[in-house]
C-alpha cells in the first residue's frame, strides 16, 4: 500500500485518560444493545416461560454468526490500528472496502447455512415441541446478518480511528427501534399483528437495518468519509484482502468455536426438559451481556492499543498497557457484579416469573458472577494476544480452553448432573485456562516482532 502523510496523529499513549477515552464510548455502545436484548427477554418472559426458554437456544445460535462478524471486526480493528500507529491512514479506505466485500460474502454463507443446513441439525437435537417455533424464528432472524456485519465494519473503523465517541449514535437508534417494535409486534399493539415469538425476530432485523443506515449517515455527516476518502472505490485489492483474512480467520474460528460450544451447553440444558432451567439459563445469557459490558469494552480497547503500539514500534509499552486496562476491567466488573448480587430478586422479577424461578435462579447468578470476575481479567490478556497480530495463538488457546470446558460440561451435564448452578461453573474452567495460556504467552515475549512464533 502507498504510504502518505498522516491526516492527524492517531498514535495512542499509555495512560488512564487514553484508555478511558477509547473504552467509555465503547462501553456505552455495548450496553445499549444489551439493554435491548434484556428488554427483548423481558417481553418474551411476560409472554410465556416457554418463549423465554426458547429465546435462549435461538439467541445462542444467532450469536454464532454474530461473533463470526466480531472476529472479522477485531481483525479489522487490529489492521486499522496498526496502520494508524504507523501513520498510514491512507490505507483505511482500502481496508474498509475489502472488509465490506468479505463481510457480505460471510453473511450470505450464514443465511444459506441457517435456511438449508441448520434444520437438519436442530431437528435432531432440539426439543421436538420447541423445534418448529425455534426454526421459524431463526429463518427470520438471520436475515439481519448482512446489516449487522456492515454495522460492525463501520464500528471497527470508528474505534481504530479514535472516533469511538460516535459509536453510541448507531446503537441508540438500533436499540430504540428494537424495543419499540418488540412492544408493537410481540403483543400486537398500534394496530399491528400480534406475532408473538416471531415478532421479536422481525423487530431485531428491522433494528439492524436501522443501525447500519444510521452508522453510514454518521460517517458521512461527521466528515470522516471525506477525511479518509472512504467508500470511494471497491476495487479488489488482493494483498489487503489476504492480510485481513490471515488475521481474522483464526479469530472468526475462535469465536465460532466458543459460541458453538455454548450452544452445545444450551442443547444439554434443553435435554433436561425443564422449562425453568432453560429460562434461567437464558437470563444468565443476559447477565453475561449486561454485566460484562465493561469487560468487552476494555477488551476491545486492549486490542486497539496493543495493535497501535506495535505499529509505533513501542513493544516495551505493551504489557504496561494490558495491566492498566485489566485493572479498570476488573474494578468495574466488580461494581456490576455487586449490584446484580445485592438485588438478584429484583433482577429476576423483571421476567414475570414466580418465586420458584427466583429461588432457583439466585444460586446460578452467584456462580455466573464468579465466572464474570475471572473473565474480566482473562479476556483482557486474550485480547492482548489479538492485538499483537498472533491470532493463530488465539485460536490455539481457544481450542485448549474449549476442550477443558466440554469435558467438564459433559461430566456435570450428562454423566453426573447435580444442579444448574454446578453446570454453570464450567465458565470458571474456561476462563482459567484462557488466562493462564494468554498470560504465559505474553510474558514469554515470543510475540515481539524480532521473534517468530
Amino acid at each position: 500500500m502507498e504510504v502518505t502523510a498522516p491526516i492527524k496523529d492517531l498514535k495512542v499513549q499509555v495512560n488512564n485518560k487514553q484508555i478511558l477515552s477509547i473504552a467509555l464510548p465503547i462501553t456505552l455502545s455495548i450496553i445499549i444493545p444489551q439493554i435491548n436484548m434484556l428488554t427483548n427477554s423481558i417481553f418474551l418472559g411476560n409472554l410465556s416461560i416457554s418463549a423465554l426458554g426458547n429465546a435462549g437456544i435461538t439467541g445462542v445460535f444467532y450469536l454464532i454468526f454474530a461473533v463470526a462478524g466480531n472476529g472479522l471486526n477485531n481483525g479489522l480493528q487490529s489492521e486499522f490500528s496498526r496502520y494508524a500507529g504507523g501513520d498510514n491512514t491512507n490505507a483505511f479506505k482500502i481496508i474498509l472496502a475489502q472488509s465490506i466485500r468479505i463481510s457480505v460474502q460471510l453473511a450470505v454463507a450464514g443465511i444459506l447455512v441457517t435456511w438449508f443446513i441448520a434444520p437438519f441439525i436442530l431437528q435432531r437435537v432440539a426439543d421436538p415441541n420447541a423445534y418448529p417455533q425455534e426454526m421459524n424464528f431463526l429463518k427470520i432472524r438471520i436475515m439481519g446478518l448482512p446489516f449487522l456485519y456492515l454495522f460492525q465494519m463501520g464500528n471497527a473503523f470508528l474505534v481504530a480511528s479514535l472516533n469511538s465517541r460516535y459509536l453510541m449514535i448507531g446503537f441508540i437508534a438500533e436499540a430504540a427501534t428494537n424495543i419499540l417494535l418488540d412492544y408493537l409486534l410481540i403483543y400486537g399493539h398500534g394496530g399491528l399483528p400480534a406475532m408473538g415469538f416471531n415478532g421479536a425476530a422481525v423487530a431485531s432485523v428491522i433494528a439492524e437495518v436501522c443501525g447500519f443506515l444510521v452508522m453510514l449517515l454518521v460517517i458521512y455527516k461527521t466528515g470522516l468519509k471525506k477525511e479518509y476518502a472512504l467508500l470511494t472505490t471497491f476495487k479488489y485489492d488482493k494483498k489487503t484482502t489476504k492480510e485481513i483474512i490471515r488475521i481474522s480467520t483464526p479469530l472468526i474460528a475462535q469465536y465460532v468455536i466458543s459460541v458453538t460450544t455454548w450452544l452445545i451447553f444450551f442443547i444439554f440444558i434443553e435435554a433436561l426438559h425443564d422449562q425453568t432451567a432453560k429460562a434461567i439459563s437464558n437470563t444468565m445469557r443476559n447477565v453475561f451481556g449486561l454485566t460484562g459490558v465493561f469487560v468487552w469494552a476494555f477488551a476491545g480497547t486492549c486490542n486497539v492499543m496493543v495493535s497501535n503500539l506495535m505499529g509505533q514500534k513501542r513493544e516495551d509499552k505493551v504489557l504496561d498497557a494490558i495491566k492498566r486496562i485489566m485493572m479498570w476491567s476488573f474494578a468495574l466488573c466488580v461494581l456490576m457484579c455487586l449490584l446484580i448480587n445485592i438485588f438478584p430478586a429484583l433482577f429476576f422479577s423483571l421476567f414475570g416469573q414466580g418465586k420458584e424461578f427466583v429461588a432457583e435462579g439466585i444460586p446460578v447468578i452467584r456462580m455466573v458472577s464468579c465466572g464474570l470476575l475471572l473473565m474480566s481479567i482473562a479476556n483482557i490478556w486474550l485480547n492482548g494476544v489479538t492485538g499483537t497480530g498472533k491470532t493463530t495463538v488465539n485460536l490455539m488457546i481457544e481450542i485448549i480452553a474449549i476442550t477443558g470446558y466440554l469435558i467438564y460440561t459433559w461430566i456435570f451435564m450428562k454423566v453426573h448432573y447435580i444442579n444448574l448452578t454446578i453446570a454453570w461453573s464450567n465458565e470458571l474452567i474456561y476462563w482459567s485456562v484462557i488466562f493462564i495460556l494468554s498470560f504465559s504467552f505474553l510474558k514469554s515475549g515470543r510475540w515481539k516482532t524480532k521473534q517468530v512464533v
